[in-house]
């Protein structure tokens, strides 16, 4: 299994005694969904380096036996279709008992369609809207029943630049992801008083081998893309997994409610 060296390097306070960083996650336990591949996969190496423990879910049980065996023994798999929301509280349930209570959810997993709006169906709108809101909203609920009673906890969105502005052929998945931007807002007010915080990530363009492709394939969108973004390149899907580990953290312990755009300044660009 690979080694993991220390995301962020903890300080020794004067008596000699181990004194975590403010970025750090020891002690945390955490659940990325679609964490077998891609973003999530990153977020999930990046939370485990910051010394969480890290529960992955997918439906691949094979993805998720070659992501554990590469991420090391902190992280754990479990096969779980995140749309078949009657069993998400039996996940939660068997986490807790087998891991102890949840401190942070990372609701990574999505999909996605590129399809003029015209020619999108009921049943296509309707899957992607299950699949990015319907069972964010569900898994969202099961875990933070538990984290309010506990009064602590942390939630975390995947968003979208199709959030930010207009991106043809992705009707679905921008409504979808407009609509966990307002959710975030919402649960971050009602859940701020019991110490749970709630925010959003909006990753721009993100080199990850989905999105490889699809920019190849479209080599004009390509080109849009990297003329709108300002700093000239596309992201790495680790710099989505440092910003999941700093809005995690006690470092961002007083934001809550907020949808970071992680893009290079693509949201800003023209």
């Amino acid at each position: 299994m690979a080694h993991i060296e220390s995301f962020v390097s903890p300080h020794t306070q004067s008596n000699g005694q181990h004194q975590p960083s403010t970025f750090s996650l020891e002690g945390k336990l955490a659940l990325v969904t679609g964490g077998g591949t891609g973003i999530g996969l990153e977020i999930a190496r990046c939370m485990a380096t910051a010394g969480a423990t890290v529960i992955i879910t997918g439906r691949r049980e094979s993805v998720l036996q070659e992501a554990v065996a590469d991420l090391g023994p902190s992280v754990h798999y479990l096969t779980n279709d995140v749309c078949a929301l009657d069993t998400l509280e039996d996940l939660v349930e068997q986490i807790e008992t087998t891991h102890g209570p949840l401190d942070i959810l990372v609701n990574n997993a999505g999909i996605n369609m590129k399809k003029p709006a015209l020619e999108v169906t009921d049943e296509e709108f309707s899957r992607i809207i299950h699949t990015n809101l319907n069972a964010v909203f569900a898994l969202t609920r099961v875990c933070a029943r538990r984290m309010v009673e506990r009064k602590s906890g942390v939630i975390l969105m995947i968003s979208s630049m199709a959030a930010y502005y207009g991106i043809d052929r992705v009707v679905a998945y921008a409504a979808s992801k407009s609509a966990v931007e307002g959710m975030v807002k919402v649960l971050a007010s009602e859940f701020s008083k019991h110490n749970v915080r709630v925010n959003a990530i909006a990753p721009g363009f993100i080199e990850t081998e989905m999105s490889r492709t699809a920019m190849n394939s479209d080599p004009d969108r390509r080109d849009r893309a990297m003329r709108r973004t300002p700093m000239g390149k596309f992201g790495q899907p680790s710099d989505i997994g440092h910003a999941a580990v700093f809005l995690a953290s006690e470092g961002a312990r007083y934001i809550t409610g907020a949808s970071l755009p992680v893009d290079g300044g693509n949201s800003i660009g023209f």
